[in-house]
């Protein structure tokens, strides 16, 4: 992406009656690199804040379409949530073969090969991906559960949890060592959602009604940010072991994605397939759901790929405050507090604080 450019200075682009010139001097070739290495840093910071924004918007958007299509009253059967995560998987799939293609210069075959080499060819690699494909499928379930029990704002917040398990399953798992101010931001992460679930007088005076849905909510989010640190860690473990793409890692995520995701719509839904269809309930603000969960997977690998923890946080606190308006406003199903507001402020601030690193060495240590 953009590198050609860098590459065009090797040796062996340049006409043969140009070799019998002097050697040039070190500061003229380092000044004639500088337009160069300039126009890579431009783009790669276009793609940082790029990829950034884009994954503001998948995360506010999915959280909010997802809420308002699970608390939308119609006729006739709802979506099966079992359903849209295998349509999610497949779409991903989708999306990450023509990625190969663009990759591969457009060629059939060569997208062909490389399929075959790195997927059929390596099965040990390939069945590696299928613990964490698992996760995630359970996980993606989870968020639909999740978010039919509670308000986008509520679930945002406490949803960030996910820094604190990703963080304590790195230290276990890659020996990551935390700094001081990754221990104090978890601590103020803890102390934030525990703000963000305390009971206010309208949710007590409403709890015959809202404690089940709420503990039900509650519960799905929780296990659902021990599952994403756990997948998390363990994709990343096998990110760094070896030099598969991103792109090729979500292909054979998104088939183990799809054929896990199968045995539950058989196992959870099947009778209401086999009555009204695996499709049944789909409108278009389904669809939107369905694209832009397939998205967010694609999005976080090029977060990954472009972007550090401190942007990540910043489009994290982005996100959950944007949530939050647009749950008050326009879903009109949650009523922010003080001690939510404090709650809120307090994640964030843990959000800003965990990728904060005042001394670049210190990073990863040796497994």
């Amino acid at each position: 992406m953009g590198s050609h450019s860098g590459l065009s200075p090797v040796v062996g682009t340049d006409p043969p009656d140009q070799h019998l010139e002097f050697e040039k001097p070190q500061e003229l070739k380092e000044m004639e690199r500088l337009p160069l290495a300039n126009e890579d840093k431009t783009m790669s910071t276009n793609l940082k804040y790029l990829s950034l924004g884009i994954l503001v918007f998948q995360t506010t958007s999915l959280v909010l379409t997802m809420r308002y299509s699970r608390t939308l009253k119609e006729e006739g059967p709802r979506y099966l949530s079992s359903t849209a995560v295998v349509v999610a998987e497949l779409l991903k799939i989708m999306a990450c073969i023509l990625l190969v293609y663009k990759d591969s210069k457009c060629s059939l075959r060569a997208l062909n090969r490389v399929l075959h080499d790195e997927i059929l060819n390596k099965p040990m690699e390939t069945l590696k991906l299928a613990i964490p494909s698992g996760i995630y499928t359970l996980q993606n379930n989870l968020l639909y559960v999740a978010l039919s029990n509670l308000d986008a704002a509520t679930y945002q917040v406490t949803y960030q949890l996910k820094i604190l398990t990703t963080a304590l399953f790195s230290v276990s798992m890659l020996s990551k060592k935390l700094g001081v101010y990754q221990w104090l931001s978890l601590v103020i992460l803890m102390t934030g959602v525990a703000f963000v679930q305390w009971p206010s007088d309208s949710q007590l005076d409403s709890k015959e009604l809202s404690a089940g849905s709420q503990f039900v909510g509650l519960m799905a989010v929780l296990t659902a940010c021990f599952s994403s640190g756990f997948a998390g860690v363990y994709f990343e473990k096998i990110l760094k072991e070896t030099k598969q793409s991103v792109w090729i890692r979500n292909i054979q995520l998104g088939f183990f994605g799809g054929i896990f995701g199968l045995m539950g719509v058989y196992i959870y839904d099947g009778e209401l397939v086999s009555k009204n269809g695996f499709f049944q309930g789909y409108n278009q603000l389904t669809w939107i759901v369905v694209v832009l969960q397939a998205l967010g997977g694609l999005v976080i690998a090029a977060v990954i790929k472009y972007a550090d923890n401190i942007l990540k946080g910043f489009a994290t606190s982005l996100s959950i405050i944007l949530s939050t308006l647009i749950s008050y406003f326009w879903l009109q199903d949650f009523v922010p507090t003080s001690v939510f507001f404090l709650g809120a402020i307090l994640v964030i601030t843990a959000t800003f604080l965990y990728g904060y690193d005042p001394k670049p060495a210190g990073n990863p240590t040796k497994a």
